[in-house]
C-alpha cells in the first residue's frame, strides 16, 4: 500500500491524486506504475491528447477504478500536459490506496 502513498492527499471532500499520463497508449492502464521521482502514478490513456479525448478517458477510467460516478472525478491542474492533479470525491486516502493496490495486481 505504501508504493502509491505519496501520490494521494486526503481533502475534506475526498482525495487528490498526482498522475503521469501518457496518452495514445496501445491500451488504457491504471495504475501502470509509479514515478518515483515525480512522486505521481502512471496512467496510460488509449485516446489521443486531441480535444479533450484524453482527459475524458482520464475521468471514465478513474471513475470506474475508484466506483465513483464520473462526476466526482475532477481534472484540477494540468488539463493540457501529462502531469494531472485529479480530485476524487467521495472517497477515503485508505479507500483509494486499497482501492490502488488491488488494481495494480
Amino acid at each position: 500500500m505504501d508504493t502509491y502513498a505519496d501520490a494521494v492527499a486526503e481533502t475534506p471532500y475526498g482525495v487528490t491524486i498526482t498522475l503521469d499520463v501518457t496518452a495514445g497508449a496501445k491500451r488504457s492502464a491504471f495504475p501502470a506504475g509509479y514515478n518515483e521521482w515525480r512522486k505521481s502514478i502512471k496512467c496510460q490513456i488509449a485516446a489521443p491528447a486531441v480535444g479533450g479525448k484524453a482527459n475524458r478517458a482520464i475521468s471514465d477510467l478513474l471513475a470506474e477504478t475508484f466506483g465513483v460516478p464520473r462526476t466526482g472525478v475532477e481534472i484540477i491542474t494540468g488539463h493540457t500536459s501529462s502531469q494531472k492533479t485529479v480530485a476524487i470525491t467521495g472517497v477515503s486516502r485508505s479507500h483509494a490506496l486499497a482501492r490502488l493496490c488491488a488494481a495494480g495486481t
